[in-house]
């Protein structure tokens, strides 16, 4: 999920050199931590969230064929 989350981000961004991406197992999840640069990160939420809900649903997606629970935390 990490690389998804990655190549996904970095397409959006104007400092793809800045994107990071975590990964972190706690409670039978996976925690999918996405850092963007501060000016980055209005292109990554989009109007209203929906950039980062689309992230959210593709991540769930493919989450869901491997029966595993995704989080994606944007900072």
């Amino acid at each position: 999920m990490k690389e998804l989350v990655e190549v996904m981000a970095k397409a959006l961004v104007e400092n793809p050199d800045e994107v990071t991406v975590t990964e972190t197992e706690k409670d039978g999840e996976t925690i999918v931590e996405l850092k963007v640069a501060p000016s980055d990160m209005g292109k990554v939420i989009g109007k209203q969230g929906r950039i980062a809900k689309a992230i959210r649903s593709v991540v769930k997606a493919a989450a869901s064929k491997e029966d595993k629970k995704v989080v994606v935390d944007i900072d």
